[in-house]
This record gives C-alpha cells, sequence and structure tokens, in this order.
C-alpha cells in the first residue's frame, strides 16, 4: 500500500512528478529505489497504487478492512485534475474555475475554520493550527461527478474525523453541515444568483465519521489550487462530486439534516445523499455509465463509486432510489 505523510510546504524534491503515477513501470522502479519494493511483491503494482485508509495497515480502527480499498486505476493528470473543475464561485463552465481571470483575487491565506454547533469543544482555528503536517496522507481516490465524467485522483488530506473528535461532538449531534467562504469580491461567481450562497453541504454523522472521509489540503503532494477548493474541501469519494464542498471556512455539528445547496436549487434532481449509483438516472440524463476525464470510452458506473464494500452497511434497510 501506498501512504504518504507530508508537510503543506514540500521541497521540490519531495512532491513525486505526476508523470512518476502516470508511468507504473517508472513508478515501480522508483518505489524500488526508496525501500519500498517489498511492498511490490504482494499484488504488485495495485498496491503501490492503493487508498490506504484507517492506520499504516490501512485497516479500521477497529481492525477490519472497512477502512481499506485498493485502487489499480492510473490517476488523472494534474493538468486535467486542475483545469475540469465544477466550481460556481469562479464561474459555471468547466475551464472557469482556472482562469486566472477569475481567481486572481482568491486569497487561501490567512484562512480559518470554525468547528461549532452541537459540540463540547468549539473553537476557530487558523488553517495551519487545524492541520497537523505529520497526519497528511496520500490517498488515491476515484471521483465522479453527476454530469457523467468522473477522475481519479491523488489526494493529500487528513481524516475528518479527526476533527469531529477533538471538538467532542454531544449525544444529540447527527449530522455535520459544512460551509463554503461567502466574499463575492474574492469569489466573482458569487455575483449571480445561479445558487443560494454560501454553498452548503452536509452528511450524516456516520457518514463523516467514515475512514474513507477525509479533508483535503492538495493534490500529487501540491498544495490545493483554487480551481480543487483551496486551502481545504471536503472528499467523499462513494458519492457525487458535487457533495465535496471547497474552500471549508465552517462544520457546524446539528441535530437536524442541514440544507445543502443543491437540493436546495434543484431537489428532484439531486439528493441529499448522492451516493454514486448506476440504477437511479439524473431526471436529464443516465447515470449507468462515466467517462474518465483524459478517455474517450465509458465505462460502468459502479454501485457508491466501487467502495461498497466499505460504506454499504451505512445504509442497510435505506430505499436507495428514495433515498437518492
Amino acid at each position: 500500500m501506498l501512504i504518504r505523510r507530508a508537510s503543506d510546504h514540500l521541497p521540490a524534491s519531495e512532491i513525486t512528478d505526476e508523470r512518476l503515477y502516470l508511468d507504473r513501470r517508472a513508478f515501480l522502479g522508483r518505489a524500488a529505489g526508496i525501500g519500498l519494493a517489498a511492498a511490490a511483491g504482494i499484488g504488485g503494482a495495485g498496491n503501490l497504487l492503493a487508498c490506504a485508509v484507517g492506520g499504516d495497515d490501512g485497516r479500521g480502527e477497529d481492525g477490519s478492512a472497512e477502512g481499506r480499498t485498493t485502487i489499480a486505476d492510473e490517476p488523472t493528470s494534474y493538468d486535467k485534475i486542475t483545469t475540469y473543475n465544477n466550481f460556481y464561485e469562479f464561474g459555471t463552465d468547466k475551464g472557469d474555475p482556472s482562469d486566472p481571470d477569475n481567481t486572481r483575487a482568491f486569497r487561501p491565506r490567512p484562512w480559518s475554520v470554525a468547528v461549532e454547533g452541537l459540540v463540547g469543544k468549539p473553537a476557530t482555528y487558523a488553517l495551519e493550527d487545524f492541520i497537523k503536517p505529520s497526519k497528511l496522507e496520500e490517498r488515491i481516490y476515484r471521483m465522479r461527478c453527476v454530469e457523467g465524467w468522473s477522475m481519479v485522483i491523488p489526494w493529500l488530506g487528513f481524516p475528518l474525523a479527526d476533527v469531529i473528535r477533538r471538538a467532542e461532538p454531544l449525544a444529540s449531534a447527527r449530522y455535520v453541515e459544512f460551509t463554503t467562504l461567502y466574499d463575492p469580491k474574492q469569489m466573482p461567481g458569487q455575483r449571480r444568483n445561479v445558487l443560494d450562497w454560501p454553498y452548503k453541504e452536509g452528511l450524516r454523522l456516520d457518514e463523516a465519521m467514515h475512514p474513507l472521509t477525509i479533508l483535503s489540503t492538495g493534490i500529487y503532494g501540491k498544495a490545493l489550487l483554487p480551481p480543487n477548493g483551496a486551502p481545504l474541501r471536503l472528499v467523499v469519494p462513494w458519492k457525487y462530486g458535487f457533495k465535496g464542498i471547497k474552500s471549508i471556512v465552517r462544520i457546524r455539528l446539528t441535530d437536524a439534516q442541514p440544507r445543502t445547496a443543491w437540493n436546495d436549487a434543484a431537489p428532484n434532481e439531486y439528493g441529499f445523499y448522492s451516493n454514486v449509483n448506476p440504477n437511479v438516472d439524473h431526471p436529464r440524463w443516465s447515470q449507468a455509465k462515466e467517462r474518465r476525464i483524459g478517455e474517450f470510452r465509458k465505462r460502468p458506473t459502479l454501485i457508491f463509486n466501487g467502495y461498497g464494500d466499505q460504506v454499504a452497511r451505512l445504509y442497510a434497510g435505506m430505499d436507495l432510489r428514495k433515498n437518492f
């Protein structure tokens, strides 16, 4: 398995070139040179290109394999990940969030995150105090967007559960609400009423505490750029991409299901759960297949985006067509 822990400011010599991710032979050769050759003998390249979650052995806190998954898919190129995005705060076209004209006023530092609501220890953290660099891990996740496209992204991040435990949630807490920065001077897309700003998202508490759920600070070992949600965003790999709220400034625990941006805007199209499900079509298109960015062929969409072994139990007994 591959777990990388790194500071927010890695020296260039420590950042793996993205071409090495995409050239598996070169990556394996580099791995052997830095002492990972033994891992290549345990399942080969698939284990080296792994998403290891939980402890260092890739297991959940209870020792089960719930928090572990292996991805042999080749990661999407850094260029594609940073230039093809949905982030309406900077514009509604896929290229708008990477256009310097739309992001030049955005300032990801200094940054603070408030953790509040039904917690024993509410606090507002400076980003530098919020993140323990030694806890950052690299996790390669499939990411599926509701419009029918997908990517494989090497995220740098840490478990959201760490933040929630630090806040000491009260027994009455059932949900977690997230809020994006609202500042039309920095985010010109907020000057248009395409959504009810600020952008909000939410998870059930057990979803938020799941070991696959992370807060990300970077991709490919580099700090997040504005189009990807700088400086801090949510990643929930078994859900459609719009659940991965970006540029987070507030995390609030509640006892009631929070309102969310897209569910408010079009509740018949975007449900609260938004789990990847090939059997539940969007009203305007099928979700049965997806196209990986950088490829021409389509592939079948996987239930829970391929993470069913890890997360299906969260929805035992639920009607996944009704609770879409």
